[in-house]
């Protein structure tokens, strides 16, 4: 039986437009359970943004989940990331070629997301 995902570098989904619902109907579909972190990143920069008349914290938002959904839509590469930050956060060796691989892959996703 074939899927969308058959091979290894195929995406998920495609890239959303960098929107926050378009972000969220992304989210809803590669990560369910993080919708609730979504949520309330979105209220927040809202509210910042009302409060500081800067569009700046939408910005931080819309570039923060358009890199969480880059990586997200490549299950090995999140797989991998997940990986390398248990590396980081476990202590246990030399976290520099994990730090450089982590910066890596999200150099490689906001390349993808036009940012």
């Amino acid at each position: 039986m074939s899927t969308q995902h058959d091979g290894p570098h195929e995406p998920l989904i495609p890239m959303p437009a960098l929107t926050p619902d378009a972000l969220r109907a992304a989210v809803a579909r590669i990560a369910p359970s993080r919708l609730p972190a979504l949520t309330q990143h979105l209220f927040e920069a809202t509210t910042n943004a009302q409060q500081s008349q800067s569009l700046a914290p939408l910005r931080a938002f819309v570039h923060s989940w358009a890199v969480f959904v880059a990586i997200q839509r490549h299950p090995e590469r999140a797989d991998r990331l997940r990986e390398l930050e248990r590396i980081v956060d476990a202590g246990e060796q030399d976290p520099a070629e994990a730090i450089a691989e982590i910066h890596q892959i999200q150099e490689a996703a906001r390349a993808q997301a036009g940012l």
